[in-house]
């Protein structure tokens, strides 16, 4: 197992955490041991700067390479004693390195983009030097940069500030992403309820909040270095489950609004929301098996219209619209109509990529 050398000192918090700390668990979360002395390595960190897990992985690849910021080393990856030493050196006194000793030197400042295929984006992952005035502004860079790429016009454009400041909140007080998500959990079940006896507005507020605290869960994960196998399944698991109670609960709760759909209606109605979700993502999960990608980064296209497709956010958005003009019953059926719409899209993204896969390999275009 290689092991990754921290050099420095530095108290300065990030999402609670100093640097040390937060090398530690990236290094744990890459089966990388902590080594100490000066001989110690391969993998060299500079405690001065804080940086996305990406770096450390991208360095760990390339031996004898050496990461740069205005020329000073911020990850190496050195097997030879006397060059690591020089490193060491270099980061130890915030000096560029002079003579790299036959080892690579890429800056960071020209580096382009990487692709994260858990997070379907490509981007440019943070770092940079912490000090106390910067905090605030890595902070933010980290936050932004633990964000999917792809998904819901909800998620992508109405929720962030409001997640960041809960993520900080909850950061800076130690909560675990597995509280903030057994809050929301608690949230969700009691919007089912409000939702089933007709107080759908009171429902909403309720589920607002829940799906917020979707995304708090997660970044202060990610932002931390907390990411477990349980709270990946808790909270992907709920995401899952949930959605179809919410159509049926506000199917029911039409009766106490005043407007009910008559029975035939109303099972039809439910038939479409529930089957067509359990098909919908029954075809996500055949393109992953298939293709070894999600079906939303296969194309731009696809990409886009995961923003407005028939899951929990977009429908939201839909009886939301309608309990607006009064009509909560015509928002249930939009929403079976937008169902069956997203269901047919899906349906033919996957035989598209099945077609297209006879001639060349079906990749992401974030790729």
């Amino acid at each position: 197992m290689s092991a990754v050398l921290p050099v420095g000192s530095n108290r300065t918090r990030l999402w609670g955490l100093t640097p040390r700390e937060r090398l530690a668990r990236m290094a744990a979360g890459q089966q990388l041991d902590f080594a100490s002395g000066a001989g110690g390595g391969p993998l060299v960190a500079n405690l001065a700067f804080v940086f996305d897990p990406a770096w450390l992985r991208f360095i760990a690849e390339r031996p004898n390479h050496v990461l740069t910021v205005e020329g000073v080393p911020v990850l190496a990856h050195v097997e030879d004693l006397e060059p690591r030493l020089a490193v060491t050196f270099a980061m130890g006194h915030d000096l560029p390195l002079a003579d790299p000793a036959g080892c690579v030197s890429v800056a960071y400042e020209e580096l382009g983009a990487l692709e994260n295929e858990a997070l379907r984006k490509r981007e440019k992952p943070f770092l940079g030097r912490l000090t106390p005035e910067t905090v605030r502004a890595l902070e933010r860079q980290s936050y932004f940069g633990a964000y999917k790429g792809v998904t819901d016009l909800l998620t992508k454009y109405l929720w962030p500030e409001w997640a960041l400041v809960l993520t900080r909140w909850a950061a800076r007080i130690g909560m675990t992403p597995n509280q903030v998500t057994t809050i929301g959990a608690l949230l969700c079940i009691a919007a089912t309820w409000l939702f089933h006896e007709g107080h759908f507005w009171t429902g909403i507020a309720l589920g607002l909040v829940f799906m917020v605290l979707d995304t708090v869960d997660g970044k202060l994960a990610r932002c931390t270095l907390t990411s477990s196998w349980w709270g990946n399944v808790f909270d992907h698991g709920i995401d899952l489950v949930h959605p179809p109670f919410w159509w049926w609960a506000w199917g029911v709760g039409l009766h106490a609004w005043g407007r009910p759909l008559d029975g035939e209606l109303f099972a039809t109605v439910m038939a479409v929301l529930i089957g067509g979700y359990v098909v919908q993502r029954l075809i996500e999960g055949a393109f992953i098996a298939r293709f070894r990608i999600h079906i939303h980064v296969w194309r731009p296209f696809d990409s886009w219209f995961r923003l407005i497709t028939a899951r929990r956010n977009p429908n939201m958005v839909i009886l939301v619209a309608f309990l607006a003009l009064g009509r909560p019953e015509w928002g249930l059926l939009a929403v079976a109509g937008w169902t069956i719409a997203s269901l047919a899209v899906h349906g033919v993204q996957l035989l598209q990529a099945i077609r297209a896969a006879r001639r060349r390999p079906v990749v992401s275009w974030l790729a």
